[in-house]
């Protein structure tokens, strides 16, 4: 099955000059949404971990169904002001702007080996910032995993110069 049938690009959204890929037809089909969790558990299979940290709010969807398919703790990390105790807070930098996350301050037993899940890797500030956050509570990244990485936007190599491993599904 080539998922990529099931990623169309929509030019120009957000913002003029982005190429979205939309996961929408993905998600609606039973066959290609299972067969995504599946890739996305055969790049975790050689890892160690007991929690799963989505990112809000696509990397939701593949984290949750990934913690249920693995039998793993999944945490949050969400966009500020949506997490109900108290947070650490990391500000990022978007292919299209600036934005910030948060995770819950309690959300991870100390020293808890995590990985991180989103749907895309573009620029690698949203996974960057996902993995400070997890620092910050005492958890541990083993690595993180994305469906699509797009290459031309260096994600990649942000990620190997802080030595932050990770995987895809599919690349671009």
């Amino acid at each position: 099955m080539n998922l990529l049938d099931y990623l169309p690009g929509v030019p120009n959204f957000p913002k003029p000059g982005i190429m979205f890929r939309d996961i929408s037809p993905l998600l609606g089909n039973p066959k290609a949404f299972r067969y995504a969790i599946e890739q996305l558990a055969n790049l975790v299979k050689d890892w160690e971990f007991s929690h799963i940290v989505g990112i809000e709010s696509r990397g939701f969807i593949f984290a949750s169904a990934l913690a249920h398919h693995e039998h793993k703790s999944l945490v949050l990390v969400r966009k500020p002001g949506k997490l109900p105790l108290m947070t650490h807070k990391e500000a990022y930098g978007l292919e299209y702007g600036k934005d910030s996350l948060e995770i819950q301050a309690d959300s991870l037993p100390m020293g808890s080996r995590t990985i991180i899940v989103d749907d895309v890797l573009a620029t690698g500030g949203t996974i960057l910032a996902a993995t400070s956050l997890v620092n910050q509570v005492g958890g541990i990244v083993v690595g993180t995993i994305c469906l699509l990485e797009i290459q031309g936007l260096g994600g990649q190599i942000e990620l190997e110069k802080k030595q932050v491993t990770s995987k895809f599904v599919l690349s671009l």
